[in-house]
């Protein structure tokens, strides 16, 4: 039995326990072509001329750029503006998240905002900017919320109208079609000491394929296969994952390969607030990317736009000419090179549902209007203190091009640990260039990549 109603200009279908929110009108749908980027964001700049118009982005690299180089710095000419320090913060209220703010007051000798001009650099291929237009008058949620159906390739709600829409938005966002990382991972002690782990990544994105359906891909949104390679401890075990469009329905299934036992097993673990893999603890499994898996154990409310101040365009964070030792400090990064620019950006609250289980009560995430990618996430605890503090640092890699992180960092507060994971300044940059099939993905492949 099916029943249909209008409500504020949105037709609702209810069925069977599950309701579908149809997309925007096309009427609203060409603010996409107009005031609106095809992402959704507004094109213009602000009143004060802080924020520029979106010009496309970067369209091409700069001069000298070869494919498998450390991206170089296209604002390297850029000056700092200022710098908020924990003695100036209060001036900059409203512009920095309260999560930002703690760690000025945690670290107020060494942590620093150094702000720069804004640059929205975030681009994208045509065809993703031209499936987000399409995605708008088809996309639905299903299920409460917790899967997507009728969009592929691109964000499928350029025009958010609720939290768990913008945050499928970043979680189906392109990234590229394929991309093989290896990186190293640290969590430093409080003093500052730490062993490298470093791990082999390889993402295959079926929804970012051109022609993608819910059917051709087999609700299949991501593929992720992880080993890790070092230390010796840690060395050879393996973690693989086929996420799901409908989690609910059909959750993710994972598996993980031990090398001391040589044997493949289902990991159903791998989800929520597990810890992620080899961060002694610093990470839950869903924190990776700022939030992944499924939404069903929070309510979502999508604050609205806000002017932030926020990381961006982290070029001289990314390059070669840094050494990890350089980067590492007791607490957190050297603030000395991250980069932080004023964007606007979609604030969204997570607040745990009633019933649901999660070491985070609640979380508040920035998401960059440009590009869906989230840029600072506040998780708090269950007394409602600010606990861990996560920030994206990103870059535009315009080979492909795409707004993706060079670095992720998660701050813990409370013990005055950090994770910090995507470091590669010593060694390979990220390939999205690389050719992944399907047989890459399956537990037959683990069993091989153990013998190795």
């Amino acid at each position: 039995m099916k029943n249909r109603t209008l409500t504020a200009g949105i037709l609702i279908f209810v069925t069977a326990g599950s309701i579908l929110r149809a997309a925007v009108t096309p009427e609203e749908a060409t603010k996409l072509k107009g005031e609106l980027t095809p992402m959704g964001a507004i094109r213009a700049g602000n009143a004060d001329g802080s924020i520029p118009a979106w010009d496309g982005g970067i369209r091409q690299p700069p001069e000298g750029y070869r494919p498998g180089m450390h991206h170089p710095d296209p604002f390297a000419g850029d000056k700092e503006l200022f710098v908020i320090t924990a003695e100036n913060m209060d001036r900059y209220a409203g512009q920095i998240t309260a999560g930002q703010t703690a760690m000025l007051r945690r670290y107020p000798e060494t942590w620093r905002l150094r702000v720069y001009p804004t640059r929205r650099s975030a681009s994208l291929p045509e065809r993703i900017q031209d499936a987000a237009v399409r995605n708008a008058t088809t996309a639905e949620l299903t299920d409460g919320g917790n899967g997507v159906r009728n969009a592929s390739e691109a964000v499928p709600f350029p025009i958010p109208k609720s939290g768990v829409e913008a945050i499928w938005n970043h979680l189906l966002r392109y990234r590229g079609e394929a991309l093989r990382q290896v990186f190293g991972q640290v969590s430093p002690t409080a003093g500052g000491m730490y062993t490298m782990v470093t791990i082999d990544q390889k993402v295959f994105f079926p929804y970012a394929q051109a022609g993608a359906t819910i059917e051709s891909i087999n609700n299949r949104a991501i593929y992720f296969f992880q080993t890790v390679t070092a230390p010796a401890r840690l060395a050879g075990q393996i973690l693989l994952v086929h996420e799901t469009l409908d989690q609910v329905k059909e959750p993710r299934k994972a598996w993980t390969y031990n090398p001391g036992q040589r044997r493949v097993r289902r990991a159903p673990n791998v989800a929520y607030d597990n810890p992620g893999t080899a961060s002694d603890g610093q990470r839950t499994t869903d924190q990776l990317d700022g939030i992944n898996g499924a939404p069903d154990r929070y309510d979502w409310k999508l604050v609205g736009r806000k002017e932030m101040i926020v990381p961006y365009n982290c070029y001289r964070l990314h390059g070669d000419a840094l050494k990890y030792k350089d980067i590492i400090r007791p607490g957190h990064v050297n603030p000395e090179h991250l980069r932080y620019e004023k964007h606007r950006v979609w604030v969204v609250e997570a607040t745990l549902k009633e019933g649901m289980t999660h070491i985070y009560a609640r979380r508040t995430f920035c998401i960059d209007e440009d590009s869906w990618q989230i840029l600072v996430v506040d998780q708090y605890d269950a007394r409602g203190e600010i606990w861990r503090v996560t920030e994206i640092y990103p870059v535009n890699y315009y080979e492909v091009p795409v707004i993706y992180s060079t670095l992720e960092a998660i701050y813990d507060l409370q013990n005055g640990r950090y994770l910090a994971l995507g470091l590669n300044n010593e060694g390979e940059v990220e390939d999205f260039s690389v050719e992944l099939t399907l047989d890459d993905f399956t537990p037959a492949a683990m069993r091989r990549a153990g013998r190795r």
